[in-house]
């Protein structure tokens, strides 16, 4: 279903439009606590802020989570856990689309390499990276300092607390904090629903309202073999919420542009959104045509090809905000008044040199960014195998050099979470990798030329698909114990083992690195620079902006809210009955079909529940299983998508028609109890405890 372009032209009313009240994915460390007061007569106590901190969860495959009860439960949305139900699953059992529920807690499925983080603390450590970067320093040397800053902090933390310690950036380079998390490797599957109600109304609904979905999933966090006993968690509400109710979100947005400058937000609609786009829409009819061949490619293809489609049609909507002239001129508006201001300080000067770095290293990265993206982002041989090679040539001749002259990745303080992945024996297809690399190869070749000379090194004069068939047959690394006695014996390990993939990886490995290198400094440029706006912005302003996201924890709030769209109203709430009515209206295709236990138990539904409703807070991508907490604390929803409207919000904030999307609490339990009849997960959820 094409995305409504004209939808984003409702913007165009006004730049105030823009910018409202209840604008920000907050730090837990500054919240906007008058704000909310202010305008609500709410106040966030230091208490309630732990609580839900500590009761927020991030997902390494993406999204966010909360504890929901004092035995480890842990509730997220079926398309974040959907990474690891494909991972358990196998031709006999397909517990994507059948769904999965553990009666027992032996029958709990242990996850394969799912890891949860809880953040414990934060702690700002601007001054400290500003001042390892000689005064001076500029590019590769200024990257270089700075990078050895965040390993040293973050091993130092890591030793001293035993917690994940990473630096953040924040502000585009204006700050950098130390977050810290608590670590959980030992993740079982509890409950999921089938992907068909979950994701009800599949591509054509997707970022679309009013919706009908089930987008839950449950795990168990596990300590020492035995359910994690959590002090704090969210319980869940018993009357869930009304129109107007003050609602909060705790999740993990991944990345926001709104303190890019004019010329960056142009480099990202005309550089990077193009090459994206097209290269999804490649993949999306690849994975398509290569899944309706049999029922098992298609089982085998459905996950990457749903995060495909959700992506795909993410970045058409972003693309299409960056078309609209609301903000693109309120942009380059804000931009000038700004520099008016500046032009008549002390610091103007630094401040307006500022945005011409900016410009003049966006405009480098433009002529590198498509072979950057294919060489070292690996689109050029994009497979997991490949992406095993390089691991282990990168952990070879990385682990051998100071800890703070390794590429980030291969730090000391990120040792375990990487080890995790490496020896991850989650299921690799031969056929779908051969597959995917041979359109990888394709794709380098399109975008490079025929004549290009590395892409005939890699090629070895053979066809983009014998070559990805010699490769992916002829290499080793999807072995786990192949993994493990590289990794174990280094570099000498590595090339002694002469495996084709690694081999590959090895000839493309020096120009990526040599890329990598020139990307980083043109960032070290901009990260320099917007130190300098925003220290101008905060003497000017204070502290009234949050940084953009950073897939860190971050708090955004607003009421329960419909909206007005094409002269209609749309309430803000759904009900369970309209699921089986828009099914109807559809005559029951595929994608509005029902599980067939929902068909047989529509009678004892109460179709008045509350399904899915929409509020006005902050969100965006990684938001995805985000609990919705009243001002209580408690559990009155979770987050699983937005509106289309809502695409926008990478680069400005609009609450007129942008919504969040959730499952309401009550459609979670009426679902559970009625058509699943998993009274002991119920009673867990309502109870707190098992």
């Amino acid at each position: 279903m094409k995305l409504r372009f004209p939808l984003f032209l409702a913007l165009a009313v006004s730049a105030a439009t823009l910018a409202r009240a209840d604008e920000g994915m907050w730090l837990y460390s500054a919240p906007p606590r008058e704000a909310i007061k202010a305008k609500y007569g709410f106040e966030l106590t230091d208490a309630w802020l732990d609580h839900l901190m500590k009761s927020s969860v991030r997902f390494n495959s993406g999204g966010s989570g909360s504890f929901v009860s004092a035995d480890g439960l842990v509730i997220t949305n079926h398309h974040v856990g959907s990474d690891d139900l494909q991972k358990l699953s196998s031709e006999e059992h397909n517990y994507l689309k059948e769904g999965f529920y553990a009666a027992t807690p032996a029958e709990e499925k242990k996850c394969v390499d799912l890891e949860l983080n809880v953040l414990q603390s934060i702690e700002d450590v601007t001054a400290r990276v500003t001042a390892a970067v000689p005064a001076g320093a500029t590019g590769e040397t200024a990257a270089k300092a700075r990078r050895a800053a965040f390993a040293e902090i973050e091993k130092e933390s890591r030793e001293k607390t035993g917690l994940r310690s990473d630096v953040v950036t924040l502000y585009q380079g204006g700050a950098y904090h130390l977050y810290r998390f608590k670590r959980y490797t030992d993740i079982r599957l509890v409950f999921a629903p089938e992907q068909q109600v979950a994701f009800f109304g599949g591509d054509p609904d997707n970022f679309e309202y009013p919706r009908y979905n089930l987008d839950i999933c449950l795990f168990r966090v596990y300590e020492n073999g035995q359910p994690a006993k959590i002090k704090d968690y969210l319980k869940f509400s018993a009357a869930g919420t009304k129109e107007g109710d003050l609602t909060f979100v705790s999740g993990h947005p991944g990345r926001t542009e709104r303190q890019f400058t004019s010329a960056e937000l142009a480099m990202v609609r005309d550089t990077q959104y193009p090459y994206a786009i097209d290269r999804l829409k490649r993949m999306e009819v690849l994975l398509s045509s290569w899944g309706e061949r049999s029922l098992e490619n298609a089982r085998r293809a459905r996950d990457l090809l749903f995060g495909v489609q959700n992506s795909r049609k993410a970045y058409d909507g972003m693309q299409a905000g960056l078309y609209t002239p609301a903000i693109m001129d309120q942009k380059a508006a804000a931009e000038r008044a700004f520099q008016e201001q500046m032009r008549v300080r002390p610091e103007g000067a630094a401040v307006l040199k500022a945005y011409e770095q900016i410009a003049a290293a966006v405009e480098a990265q433009a002529k590198l960014y498509r072979r950057y993206r294919l060489l070292e982002g690996g689109h050029a041989v994009m497979s997991d195998s490949f992406e095993i090679a390089r691991e282990l040539l990168r952990a070879g001749d990385e682990r051998v050099k100071p800890n703070g002259e390794r590429l980030r990745e291969y730090s000391d303080a990120r040792k375990e979470p990487f080890e995790l992945q490496l020896f991850s024996d989650k299921p690799i297809y031969t056929d779908l990798e051969i597959v995917t690399l041979a359109d990888a190869l394709t794709l380098f070749a399109q975008n490079v030329g025929a004549a290009d000379p590395l892409l005939k090194q890699v090629l070895a004069g053979k066809s983009p698909r014998e070559r990805a068939a010699e490769l992916i047959n002829g290499t080793q690394v999807r072995d786990v114990a192949f993994r493990r006695k590289l990794y174990e014996g280094g570099a000498a390990a590595v090339k002694a083992a002469n495996d084709p993939m690694i081999e590959v990886a090895r000839l493309l490995d020096s120009e990526a690195r040599t890329l990598r290198k020139a990307w980083e400094a043109q960032d070290e440029t901009r990260q320099q620079a917007h130190s300098a706006i925003e220290k101008a912005h905060f003497a000017l302003e204070g502290p009234t902006r949050a940084p953009d996201a950073t897939f860190t924890l971050r708090l955004s709030y607003g009421p329960v809210k419909g909206y007005e769209e094409a002269g209609k109203v749309v309430p803000p709430y759904t009900q369970m009955g309209g699921l089986f009515a828009r099914s109807e209206a559809q005559q029951g295709r595929e994608p509005f079909d029902l599980p067939a236990r929902w068909l047989e138990k529509k009678g004892a539904i109460d179709p008045t529940t509350p399904f899915n409703f929409v509020n006005t807070a902050d969100i965006i991508g990684g938001n995805s299983g985000s609990p919705v907490v009243n001002t209580a604390g408690e559990f009155v929803g979770i987050i699983f998508d937005g509106n289309i409207q809502s695409l926008v919000l990478n680069f400005a904030y609009e609450d007129r028609q942008a919504r969040a999307l959730s499952v309401d609490c009550r459609a979670i339990l009426e679902s559970m109890r009625k058509v699943y009849g998993v009274d002991a997960l119920v009673n867990e959820l309502v109870k707190g405890t098992r």
